[in-house]
Formats: structure tokens, sequence, C-alpha cells
């Protein structure tokens, strides 16, 4: 089958594409094309136009601010992937990237891409609940911020409105210092290209990585493909806070995890399945993180 007939804009800034969009009446937007393309193929999207957003330069970069980290919505995953100054602040996102499909996918979709589609098993939407993400809209009218907390509202539906491009997204960094920081991305994935089956986005800051039990200042926990939107869990990140990383209270957290996700059942696995993964993916996820925060001053 072939896409409907549709009309293809290419602009080249993004005022050009915002001014697109208040004019225009159903309209598609055009990322990484690792998606839309299958999707009006088999006619399940069938707009008038179809904006294509590979002309903006401007918005493929990243780039380190005073407060974080900034990555222009048309950066590819590959970029993220490789990013030294990701890589050094914020290292959740490069693995979280190097784990989308294969490198075909990683060399053409991109971070706005994945944002604006917000499948819940995507890893980025997890990776940004965690961290506080913020994203950055523009329409012709107005730019405003939504934290990545807010934006994701159900399944594949979001805070994001027909007139408005996904500019940007900016990490805040002042939470985790490099050297007393340890992240991990884990996923559980049957094959390169496939979906996972669940991901679990961690991250932890200790207050002396020299120290003989480190204590656990502050620590983060996301799930992917759990639920019908990325799943942050405070209530795991609390029973952790404030003491060393221990097995009972390893146990406990991912407890809370299998009791908060509510996952959908797949082909090969059920949501019984899914829920177990969760905390066990969530536990291993949290532990390797603790061990890379203890690790941080000596890398």
């Amino acid at each position: 089958m072939k896409p409907a007939p549709f009309t293809h804009h290419r602009p080249e800034t993004v005022e050009e594409t915002v001014e697109l969009l208040a004019d225009l009446e159903d309209v598609e937007l055009l990322a990484g094309n690792q998606s839309l393309g299958i999707v009006m193929a088999n006619r399940l999207a069938t707009p008038d136009h179809l904006v294509d957003l590979n002309g903006l330069e401007e918005l493929q970069y990243v780039e380190e601010t005073d407060d974080g980290v900034r990555i222009g919505a048309m950066t590819r995953h590959r970029t993220l992937e490789r990013s030294d100054p990701l890589a050094e602040l914020v290292p959740m996102l490069p693995e979280a990237a190097e784990q989308i499909a294969g490198p075909s996918v990683r060399n053409q979709g991109t971070i706005g891409g994945s944002i604006g589609e917000a499948d819940p098993a995507g890893n980025y939407p997890a990776a940004l609940v965690a961290l506080d993400g913020v994203l950055h809209l523009r329409s012709a009218e107005e730019s405003r911020e939504v934290t990545a907390d807010d934006y994701f509202i159900a399944y594949m539906f979001t805070d994001l409105r027909e007139e408005e491009l996904i500019e940007a997204v900016t990490v805040p960094t002042d939470p985790f210092p490099p050297e007393r920081t340890g992240m991990a991305f884990l996923e559980l994935k049957r094959a390169a290209q496939t979906w996972p089956t669940v991901s679990a986005a961690t991250a932890v800051r200790v207050d002396d990585p020299s120290a003989d039990d480190p204590v656990l200042e502050e620590v983060r926990i996301a799930l992917a493909n759990a639920a019908d939107i990325p799943l942050r869990v405070p209530d795991a990140e609390d029973v952790l806070e404030g003491e060393p990383l221990s097995e009972a209270g390893l146990a406990e957290a991912a407890e809370i995890v299998t009791d908060a996700v509510t996952p959908e059942g797949e082909m090969h696995a059920d949501r019984d399945y899914k829920e177990e993964v969760a905390g066990e993916y969530a536990k291993r996820s949290l532990e390797t993180s603790y061990e890379r925060a203890i690790d941080a001053e000596t890398n």
C-alpha cells in the first residue's frame, strides 16, 4: 500500500516551520521518518500536508549550558550516542541512544521525533522523566516550556499542540555532579530491531564515593513500557535515599516498582512477567548506577 496523496513542505528555518503550522490544516511533522512513513504507508495516517523538518540544521546540536545540557530536537540518535559532553554530564542519554534499534535507525532517528511519537516503550521519554528534563515548544505565537513529567499525558498522547514544534530538550545537571553520580539505562530486549520488553532508567548521587558505605543522597527511577506513559516511581526512590545501597533496600524498592507498574501484556511477555521484570531491572539498574557513582571519582 502507498500513502494517500499529500503536499510535501521542506522549511529551512524554525520561523518558516511554525508559520506553516499556523497556516495549514491536517499536518504531520516528519523528523527522522523511522515510524511515520510506515504509518502513512498503511494509511493509518493520511495528512493533507507533510512538513519535513530535515532542513532545520539549527535544531541539530548538543550544547553545554550554565546549568545543564541543551539538545536540539533534530539531533540524531547517533550524535547523542557519541557525544562527549553527554557522556560526561548525562551519561544516561548516550546509553539510551546506543540501545535504540540498529545502526540505520540510529543514523536517521531524532530525539525530537521520539518524544513527539511518545511511545511509552521509547528510551528517551523514560530517561527524560528520570532526569527532570524540560521540553521547549514553539509556535508562531509563543514559546513555552513543559516538564517531561507533564508532557506525557496518556498512551501516545502529549501536551504538544497541533500548531507547535518541539525545538529542544534541556536536562539540568546540578542534581547530579559527575564526580558523585552514577546513571544507567538498562533494557530487556530480545532482538536489536524490536521494542524492549521493559527498560529501567536510574540515576543516583552519593555523598562521598570514597567512603566505605556511600550514602544515597538522590535517587531517580523511571520505567519504559511498564505503563501507558513513562513511569517514575518516587516511592521507590524515597526508601533508598538517606542510606547506603543495601540488599534490603533494593528488595523493597523492587517490590514497590513491581506494584506500581501497569504494563500491557505482549505476545512474548504477559503482564505478570513484565511486572516482575520491571522490579528486577529497576534493581539491576540501581546496582549499576551505584557502582558507577562510587567509581566516578576515579574515572
